[in-house]
């Protein structure tokens, strides 16, 4: 489809008429429309109309000067929009569509209630819950601003030039002003650095009356003061809207036991947690009366920049997953699949190229469980944007390859664990994935884990029936393969057919798993274990240290690690969660004590009420924490999402 012509915009265009500027309705969908087709030249000249439909077309943008000044609805839905700013020309909209835009995030929707007062429906849906949500962050952000520039300026020194300190403020508060959830850091930016501008403005407008030489007042006028800077306010003020299906539960303190975790100096730096929130997110159909639904994975998103670390997780347990913000316990997300359940979640972070060129970062969330499928999510955008038919039986865990952003491992109760391509979306924002390798198990694979020194060579899984390894090197000819290593944890034969039903990687080196010793944790080397392999098939770890446990004959309490601090954890029958400093416990010197370490710290179950009692013991399931060990995020048998904060 080429550039708009007056000719098409009168064949399309509602009443039919000769003149442009009588036509109210025009439907410009499916044309294959690209942003510098619409011609604002041309597009002024409908100067009546009302109703605009631009979806399923091929906009990347919306130029800035259409002219619609009496446009009331517009729908451009399914198309490649990736800024919403160009919307405040449309200064009357009352019903907008933006569904289908895969580089839309929740922030957009944000700036589009910002900027758009009278409008009533986003996609279809009521818009007041989102105004109340913009308000409430507004009006704090605005408060912070305010505080952050009479700081700011009690700061400068009478010789700084005014302008220069005023651009430093702008920077200044778009780098140190933040509230709200880390998902909404984009509309939080932007909505600082515009009330800081406007503060600026506002300033140089005072020095600029203070250097002027005063003017008598005209006569009848009252003189009113200089009003200050307020934030955006609506009748009937609301508070932040959480989702309706989030429900918290309250809760006295956290007892816990051992002393603090050691740090890397030896010395005892205070790390103090205590629980923030208490959800009730996978409720089936809601229902505040559900505390059965087990909940049964978790996974912290992949941070955005470099250095930076992540406060939003992944949630899964019967027929929802969850995106939760761990600051403020707000569910920013909710994926339903009625008659599935899920057990598994895992991110992985993609840049997609858009078809003009243009790269845009995603976080994709992969989710698995009883029905064999997995679904990948473009949680920001809101929508499932692939299915992989990858078992016909239940899928026990998945994970990413740390090597390649597109490898997805998938294991199931079909004893396979089969190797994925996911590939990059389409141009209709579809994955299309393709089956690497099948690694063939002689039970259930219950835990996954490429090795930490060489992810693209080998694989770790904790199965039913112990630990074995695979070679997963993509340049061997077979692509169907069985288990290259087992690994036991005694001398003796014995030893082997125990499940493994905890695993991960402390480092590079150290291996944490559970399951092969009644009330242990065994610390053994992945380096000196496959350097002394041999030609074995069945190889007995080296072991590090054994960590003291739960002695519950009890399975299935997946453990999970803290690289970047050295820090093992896992839950238990009793609602309580386990720490170990790992890496304080290796600097021991050899040879270490046989008998099992005790935990560093014990985190007991705060017991949170619900349905009017407390919830005074649950199984925790898993337990995970962040990279910067800030939050830390355990599941129960109990749907109950708690959360931990750092201290």
């Amino acid at each position: 489809m080429g550039p708009l012509s007056a000719r098409l915009l009168m064949q399309r265009g509602r009443p039919k008429s000769d003149r442009l500027g009588k036509i109210r309705s025009l439907d410009l969908s499916g044309l294959e429309l690209l942003s510098e087709h619409l011609d604002p030249k041309l597009l002024c000249r409908l100067t009546q109309l009302q109703e605009l439909d631009l979806s399923n077309n091929q906009l990347e943008t919306l130029p800035d000067n259409l002219g619609l000044s009496h446009l009331r609805v517009l729908r451009c839905a399914n198309n490649q929009l990736g800024d919403v700013t160009a919307l405040c020309q449309f200064p009357k909209l009352e019903e907008l569509s933006l569904e289908g835009n895969p580089f839309l995030t929740v922030n957009d929707n944000l700036k589009v209630s910002f900027l758009l007062p009278t409008l009533r429906k986003v996609n279809g849906k009521d818009a007041s819950s989102t105004y109340s949500q913009v308000e409430n962050l507004n009006r704090e952000l605005t408060s912070r601003v305010t505080a952050h520039w009479e700081k700011f300026m009690a700061t400068l020194g009478p010789e700084e030039e005014a302008e220069k300190a005023q651009a430093d403020f702008v920077k200044s508060a778009v780098r140190d002003v933040r509230y709200g959830p880390e998902s909404l850091s984009e509309f939080t930016q932007w909505r600082v650095r515009m009330i800081s501008e406007e503060l600026v403005a506002s300033s140089r407008t005072q020095v600029h009356e203070a250097d002027s030489p005063e003017k008598p007042p005209e006569a009848g006028a009252a003189h009113k003061p200089r009003a200050r800077l307020a934030a955006l306010k609506r009748p009937d003020d609301v508070p932040l809207n959480l989702s309706p299906s989030k429900r918290a539960c309250a809760s006295p303190s956290a007892q816990v036991e051992g002393g603090p975790v050691a740090g890397s100096d030896g010395s005892q730096p205070a790390l103090k947690l205590e629980p923030l929130h208490f959800l009730q997110c996978h409720s089936k159909n809601n229902s505040p009366q559900d505390l059965e639904t087990q909940l049964w994975a978790c996974a912290f998103e992949p941070a955005w920049e470099e250095g930076a670390t992540s406060q939003t997780v992944a949630t899964c347990g019967g027929e929802a997953v969850c995106v939760i913000d761990c600051q403020t316990g707000i569910v920013l997300h909710k994926y339903k699949a009625p008659g599935e359940e899920f057990f598994s979640v895992a991110w992985t972070t993609l840049m997609v190229v858009t078809q003009a060129g243009h790269k845009k970062r995603w976080s994709v969330l992969a989710a698995a469980g009883l029905r064999g499928l997995v679904r990948l999510l473009h949680v920001r955008a809101g929508f499932c944007c692939g299915v992989i038919r990858a078992h016909k039986k239940a899928i026990a865990t998945l994970c990413f390859s740390p090597a390649h952003e597109t490898h997805l491992f998938t294991a199931s109760y079909d004893k396979r664990i089969i190797l994925w391509d996911i590939g990059m979306p389409n141009q209709d924002y579809e994955f299309q994935a393709s089956q690497l390798l099948t690694l063939d198990t002689t039970s259930i694979p219950l835990r996954l884990c490429p090795v930490a020194s060489c992810p693209d060579a080998r694989l770790l899984a904790g199965c039913e029936g112990g630990c074995c390894c695979w070679d997963v090197r993509l340049d061997q000819p077979q692509k169907r393969r069985v288990c290259e290593v087992e690994f036991v944890f005694s001398e003796g034969s014995e030893a082997s057919g125990r499940r493994v039903d905890g695993l991960a990687f402390v480092n590079e080196d150290v291996v944490a798993s559970k399951g092969s010793g009644l009330g242990t944790i065994c610390l053994w080397s992945w380096r000196q274990t496959w350097g002394g392999r041999g030609s074995q098939s069945t190889v007995a770890v080296v072991v590090l240290a054994r960590l003291q446990w739960s002695p519950t004959e009890l399975a299935y309490f997946s453990l999970s690690a803290c690289p970047d601090k050295g820090i093992v954890l896992c839950g238990d029958e009793e609602g309580n969660v386990w720490l170990y400093d790992v890496s304080n416990i290796l600097k021991q010197p050899p040879p270490l004590p046989a008998a099992p370490q005790a935990p560093t710290q014990i985190l007991k179950w705060p017991q949170p009420w619900a349905l009017g009692q407390a919830v005074t013991k649950t199984m925790v399931n898993t337990v995970v924490a962040n990279a910067s060990f800030t939050y830390l995020t355990a599941l129960t048998d109990s749907n109950i999402v708690a959360i931990w904060g750092r201290l």
